[in-house]
């Protein structure tokens, strides 16, 4: 659904795209993460057709996205500084978006009015406290039925009943539209419930792009509770850390978890607990980056 090959966008000499590559399929939740200046700002820019590419293509279902009205009609993007006009309310806001959306469903936008029932939408919109006003944006963009939905830090500054609401209507769209969402958020805690997928952005690059199976699948921390010793792996796994607290050592072991732990040995085979646990999102990219990339591990604590 969306395409991007060897983007390059410069700003005054910098490159603020550097080579981009990602792929969002149809129907997807897409997490993009990274650190401050590392170019999803530039690049959402770019998705949504208000930055033209110096180098490299973007396609979205099939399409350039650049002055392409036609594809515009079918994305929806809240972007972290919205945009109302001045004196409008919300129902003055869903008439303006009814214009410029074919898809936008009225009656669907009047039905969910009982998911914001905060909402007065007989306010001046700008009067609105900036939570508010971010369930007002996704309150509107939602009712657009869009085939894209392009979201930058869309739950920040909501209470936690808020955000999980939030998220519940976006999983239920993408179930019941097949809606391809991409999210750019600082907070992989709540990316890891709700995205299927996920991309690393650091420097202007994309440089970790997996499914969130591959990576739990492909990592684990094993403890393992050795009488004498430490425990050893054979070559064919990659330990990326290692950690004690007395005779119980930690592992962050790369291969399939099960195998790993069957493939544990200790000194004289005398071992008496080996337990694999899940790794979070988080943890998963700190041991995947190591310290080559220090601007992406500190974001991820």
């Amino acid at each position: 659904m969306i395409k991007v090959e060897q983007v390059v966008k410069k700003f005054d000499g910098f490159r603020a795209l550097d080579g981009v590559n990602m792929h969002v399929g149809k129907g997807n939740i897409y997490g993009l993460v990274g650190p401050n200046g590392a170019g999803k700002s530039t690049l959402i820019r770019h998705l949504t057709g208000i930055y033209r590419q110096d180098a490299g293509d973007i396609r979205i279902a099939g399409e350039p996205i650049f002055e392409n009205r036609r594809v515009k009609e079918r994305i929806a993007f809240i972007p972290d500084d919205f945009f109302f006009f001045a004196q409008a309310d919300t129902r003055e806001m869903m008439k303006f978006y009814r214009g410029l959306y074919p898809s936008f469903d009225e009656k669907m936008f009047f039905r969910m009015q009982e998911y914001f029932p905060n909402i007065d939408m007989r306010r001046n919109i700008r009067q609105l406290s900036k939570g508010m006003q971010k369930q007002v944006a996704f309150w509107l963009a939602i009712s657009c039925r869009p085939e894209i939905m392009i979201l930058d830090e869309p739950v920040d500054g909501l209470d936690p009943v808020m955000r999980r609401q939030i998220w519940n209507l976006l999983i239920s769209a993408v179930g019941e539209m097949e809606m391809t969402v991409l999210v750019s958020s600082h907070n992989l805690r709540e990316l890891e419930d709700v995205c299927d997928h996920v991309g690393i952005m650091n420097k202007g690059k994309i440089i970790v792009e997996r499914s969130l199976s591959e990576l739990q699948g492909n990592i684990s921390k094993i403890q393992v509770a050795c009488q004498v010793g430490m425990p050893k792996l054979s070559p064919e796994f990659e330990v990326l850390h290692m950690s004690n607290t007395g005779r119980v050592y930690t592992m962050i072991v790369k291969g399939n978890p099960k195998e790993a732990a069957g493939a544990i040995m200790t000194e004289g085979d005398r071992m008496a607990i080996v337990d694999v646990l899940p790794l979070t999102l988080e943890e998963i990219f700190i041991y995947e980056m190591g310290g080559n990339n220090y601007e992406v591990k500190d974001i991820l604590f």
